[in-house]
């Protein structure tokens, strides 16, 4: 059975495509089946993993309106052993098509239930707001991982965030639960970046992540190259932090109860 994690924050700008790609990645090495979701009609995701949006011929705008399956529109990524669902401009239009369909906000959910045995892990990379198309990611997922930058406002928007988790707990997905926060872009010599951090451990506690992603040029670079950073280069500092947040992100999942 795959588990399926949302990646998600409200607020733009925070790590969210990179650290759905990178994650991916890193999995991917540590032998898992990985199936990568893009839900961003920008294709952000998409192009990070080596895929052109601009020549799809299927993609997940044709999977959510019924016309395709996931086995036909997802593609292998060319830099690592993962699948992208990919995504282009085209998903921007799906918000008003879905208004008319039943059941519009459980879409991605059945068509995922369908390759439920062929991954182990699926990752979802949402558009930085509450929309059909984060309510379709919502419903779908097990889980939200949720990376947030070390400051001020990024605090703001998390209580947003978990009240919208919540919401959707109460009258879509049951099972939807915070699986943890992953700090991102942390930039040690900043007091700010320690203050928030504190502050995250002191009110979510064992929510946290312990793994931290540094600010890293390698990983900024890696998507002008539509590659993973962790391919890119692999000693790089942030490289090296994402393979080890597969390796703690594993071990919660061998700790999740069963549906």
């Amino acid at each position: 059975m795959a588990r399926i994690f949302v990646v998600a924050n409200q607020k733009g700008g925070v790590g969210k495509t990179t650290t759905t790609v990178n994650l991916a990645a890193a999995l991917a090495g540590l032998a898992q089946r990985v199936l990568l979701v893009d839900l961003d009609p920008q294709g952000n995701a998409t192009m990070g993993c080596g895929i052109d949006k601009r020549k799809l011929e299927q993609s997940v705008y044709q999977v959510l309106l019924g016309l395709t399956s996931i086995d036909q529109a997802a593609q292998r990524s060319p830099h690592a052993p993962f699948s992208v669902l990919p995504s282009n401009r085209e998903l921007a239009g799906a918000e008003v098509e879905l208004v008319d369909f039943e059941a519009r906000e459980t879409r991605l959910r059945e068509a995922l239930a369908v390759v439920d045995a062929d991954y182990d892990v699926v990752l979802i990379d949402c558009p930085p707001s509450l929309s059909m198309l984060t309510l379709n990611g919502f419903c779908a997922a097990h889980g939200v991982i949720i990376p947030m930058q070390c400051e001020y406002y990024a605090l703001e928007g998390l209580s947003d965030l978990v009240n919208t988790i919540k919401k959707v707990h109460a009258n879509f997905n049951p099972r939807l639960k915070v699986i943890g926060l992953l700090r991102v872009m942390f930039d040690t010599r900043m007091t700010l970046s320690q203050q928030v951090s504190e502050q995250l451990a002191q009110h979510f506690g064992d929510k946290v992540f312990n793994t931290v992603i540094p600010r890293n040029v390698r990983l900024a670079e890696a998507p002008s190259y539509g590659l993973p950073g962790v391919v890119f280069d692999a000693q790089s500092k942030g490289a090296r932090a994402y393979v080890e947040f597969a390796r703690e992100l594993l071990e919660r999942i061998r700790s999740l109860p069963d549906d």
